[in-house]
């Protein structure tokens, strides 16, 4: 009986995965995982996975800040009403972080993305400022998303620095009380994912589909047979299975090495190649936010460190806040250990990738 089950979930998924490999010969690939624990402890983890240095550094933003959508003339605009800690993509564009008010945005990439067409009239916001136009305005999830089904603008993207092909995203927000969404544009529409219970998410296949999954291996049982690569569907099966099976410890420093364990489970191997993929990615760096106690931790591949960053010790307000700067050096190699927070220095905002729409 049990080589029948194990027969019937490797030929469902693998068709599947064989039908994901053939949209993507590239395999870019990051996982986000939301933990839930006992007294409203939230913490989110995600890891980044690319074939390149992203070329990331840490930056904290106050209040108040003035913000344009970077795509000409009929640019959104707004002004910052929460502070926040981000870690950029190439220092033109947010792809992480966590507001003062306990507010996770991750960007993560999705090559089945189709993003709308510009409307005459309508605002449009460049992909590059996508989490960060999220960070800014909302405290919750449920804020975001109730603001975000009126679709106040159009987004836009443009290629990936330095490459000829298109940047193709999905946002996944999560906040202090635990409550998740995951936001997806396919076939140029805007489709939004809003429960507690989305814990997790990869790159591709679509979020539908990658909810079937989640529910076939619910059916097997981790303990059964969990799959082991690196592939997307993969990642998301283990992060499914291994963010809820992990003790839920009252004590909060014992979750955060549960969720740091997790996230590295769905890691890839630094450097790592094989014949078949010669452009798979490795993990290059992984953030683990603390929703309640404001602490946002990042772990490079490259270095034995990790460390923190306290969003409680940080100026946020418009008057005295000021825009902060950690270099991270090449391949995020600087060496930080234990709290961080003073280690910011002052520095000149970093311009959004500008979009010509």
């Amino acid at each position: 009986m049990r080589n029948t089950i194990l027969y019937r979930a490797r030929t469902a998924v693998l068709a599947l995965v064989a039908s994901c490999m053939a949209l993507a010969p590239v395999a870019e690939a990051c996982t986000r995982l939301v933990y839930l624990g006992p007294d409203d402890n939230v913490i989110t983890a995600r890891s980044m996975d690319w074939k390149l240095d992203v070329a990331t550094n840490l930056w904290a933003f106050p209040r108040g800040m003035k913000r344009n959508g970077e795509v000409g003339p009929n640019s959104l605009e707004w002004t910052s009403r929460y502070g926040s800690v981000i870690a950029t993509g190439y220092d033109v564009s947010t792809t992480d972080g966590m507001n003062e008010r306990g507010l996770v945005a991750n960007v993560l990439w999705l090559v089945e993305s189709e993003y709308p067409k510009p409307e005459p009239g309508k605002p449009g916001l460049t992909i590059a400022a996508w989490a960060q136009y999220v960070l800014d305005n909302f405290a919750t999830v449920a804020e975001a998303v109730d603001a975000l089904e009126k679709e106040p603008f159009i987004l836009i993207s443009d290629n990936v620095p330095g490459e000829t092909r298109l940047t193709t995203l999905h946002l996944s927000m999560s906040d202090a009380s635990g409550d998740s969404a995951i936001i997806e544009y396919i076939g140029g529409k805007q489709v939004i994912h809003h429960d507690r219970t989305y814990q997790v998410m990869t790159n591709s296949p679509v979020f539908d589909q990658q909810l079937a999954l989640d529910a076939y291996w619910k059916q097997i049982g981790g303990t059964v047979m969990l799959p082991g690569t690196n592939r997307a569907a993969d990642r998301f099966a283990r992060a499914s299975f291994y963010v809820n099976a992990i003790p839920k410890a009252e004590d909060p420093n014992r979750a955060l090495a549960s969720v740091f364990s997790v996230i590295r489970n769905v890691s890839v191997p630094f450097g790592i190649t094989t014949p078949e993929e010669p452009n798979i990615s490795s993990t290059r760096w992984r953030t683990v936010a603390d929703h309640r106690r404001g602490l946002y931790f990042f772990e490079s591949a490259v270095t034995p460190n990790t460390f923190w960053v306290d969003l409680r010790k940080i100026d946020f307000t418009p008057q005295t806040g000021k825009v902060l700067k950690l270099d991270l050096g090449t391949d995020q190699d600087h060496t930080y250990s234990g709290d961080a927070t003073a280690d910011f220095v002052p520095s000149e905002p970093f311009r959004f990738l500008g979009v010509e729409p």
